[in-house]
């Protein structure tokens, strides 16, 4: 899940004080300039993130580029990509349940949305619910997530469900082997706005070229206080940033092996 690994895999304050650590060090060792330089880098990277202005700008470029609509077109067949977002396990007066993260239902209801749509023109449409089991919950993201579409109205039998997948890529590599025994005409890759870039990369590497579309729209909060929420996002476009930027190192190196 994507803000799980952008809170798990923190960089923005433990790099604000690491810049201070090393300004202190410098401090002590009377290299006063050089510690005026950490300090200002350290506050500057603060505010500038705190207040809004740094996350902004990089959830505005992952972003901007995908729309929240997708067009349909009458096909033979139609299959929606539904890529997880993780699932929480969840103790209540209804015993013990897994359902869906908090941020994955704008994803199931945008595929469901193109669902619909696409059954109002097509005679075949299918749901392509991706995610294994990464967190150890006891439920599949695609088992969790296709039940709760057929409680919504989808019909079973349009439900393809991909319960291995652990990442990102391996969502790709298993959709794809999916599809080779499900061809379709069309396909829509369903996702959060922050998460398409690299989506697309992925899915592209295992020859799936679907019309990304956005679940979801991410926004910093601008302020003169800092918040907390923008060091929250900010991890989560660099966690974003990283995927990708790694995806071109690794097809440089010829890592980005498809293995099947």
């Amino acid at each position: 899940m994507q803000a799980k690994e952008a809170s798990e895999n923190t960089v923005t304050l433990p790099t604000i004080l690491l810049l201070i650590l090393v300004a202190v060090i410098c401090a002590l060792v009377k290299w006063r300039k050089t510690a005026a330089l950490f300090l200002a880098l350290g506050v500057v990277l603060f505010v500038s993130v705190g207040c809004g202005l740094v996350p902004g700008l990089l959830l505005q470029d992952l972003q901007a580029s995908y729309s929240g609509n997708g067009v349909i077109h009458p096909a033979r067949s139609t299959t929606i990509i539904l890529l997880g977002n993780g699932t929480e396990r969840l103790s209540g007066v209804d015993g013990v349940s897994i359902e869906p993260d908090p941020l994955a239902y704008g994803r199931i209801t945008k595929a469901l949305e193109l669902y619909r749509a696409c059954k109002q023109k097509n005679s075949a449409c299918t749901i392509l619910v991706t995610g294994g089991d990464p967190r150890q919950q006891g439920a599949t993201e695609a088992d969790v997530y296709g039940a709760l579409l057929q409680r919504l109205g989808a019909e079973s039998s349009d439900l393809l469900l991909e319960t291995r997948s652990q990442n990102t890529w391996q969502n790709a590599q298993y959709s794809a082997g999916l599809l080779k025994s499900h061809p379709a005409d069309q396909v829509f890759l369903v996702s959060s706005g922050t998460h398409l870039r690299r989506s697309v990369l992925y899915f592209a590497r295992f020859g799936i070229h679907g019309q990304p579309v956005r679940a979801d729209w991410l926004s910093a909060e601008s302020g003169v206080l800092p918040a907390s929420y923008n060091f929250l996002v900010t991890d989560l476009a660099i966690h974003e940033y990283v995927g990708v930027w790694r995806y071109y190192v690794y097809e440089a190196m010829g890592w980005n092996t498809v293995r099947r």
